[in-house]
């Protein structure tokens, strides 16, 4: 299974998700990466002290990636970790897209606000580990 998550600049939302289902998911056929549909972003000082703080994952890694379409075409699951993408944007190709996105409408923070980025680290948290439990009732 190939997950794709998703959010708008691939700096923070999206790179948590992917890092922290990376970490606790112990299935090895579970592919899991994280893009952004806007670049240039990275991730502050304070998000990624408070993922590697509160999740033990690293966020700064690499670059911002872009998704590409062979990569959405792939996804057997599209989630959507934020609230600032329209679904409209996967309703294309014969709504192929719009039956394997999940959206999670998880806020941004850009005013480097460390609750607000507890409280966005714990939200994806919760949810990535809501999605693994459910991969792992699939198998």
């Amino acid at each position: 299974m190939n997950i794709l998550f998703i959010c708008k600049y691939n700096a923070f939302r999206s790179r948590i998700a992917e890092e922290y289902f990376r970490k606790i998911n112990r299935n090895p056929s579970v592919k899991i990466i994280s893009r952004g549909l806007i670049m240039g972003g990275v991730p502050d000082k304070e998000q990624i002290q408070i993922s590697k703080q509160i999740l033990g994952i690293k966020i700064n890694k690499r670059k911002a990636l872009p998704v590409t379409k062979s990569e959405l075409k792939e996804a057997d699951l599209i989630v959507v970790v934020a609230n600032d993408i329209p679904r409209i944007i996967f309703d294309y190709n014969g709504n192929i897209l719009q039956k394997k996105v999940r959206i999670w409408k998880i806020k941004d923070e850009q005013n480097r606000n460390k609750n607000n980025i507890k409280t966005i680290v714990l939200l994806i948290k919760d949810k990535v580990e809501r999605l693994n439990k459910e991969l792992e009732k699939r198998k």
